[in-house]
């Protein structure tokens, strides 16, 4: 990833911001919506740091059937 990465990251949320006020959102709103977000998305990378391995349809574990009361 090149150095200037800041600068591609500011043009796509220009790009974006811009067409949801194309749309009839306020600027400002659209700021207040993405900062509320970003905090949100802070809250649940503290919680789980790796969502991609929770996604569903993901291969699940087989269930252990080594339990007392497992039919042989």
């Amino acid at each position: 990833m090149s150095g200037n990465w800041k600068d591609g990251l500011r043009d796509h949320l220009e790009d974006f911001v811009d067409s949801l006020v194309v749309k009839g959102a306020k600027q400002s709103d659209v700021y207040d919506a993405i900062v509320e977000e970003i905090a949100k998305l802070r809250i649940a990378y503290e919680r789980d740091p790796n969502p991609a391995e929770d996604r569903p349809g993901a291969e699940a574990e087989e269930p252990s059937n080594a339990w007392p009361g497992a039919l042989p």
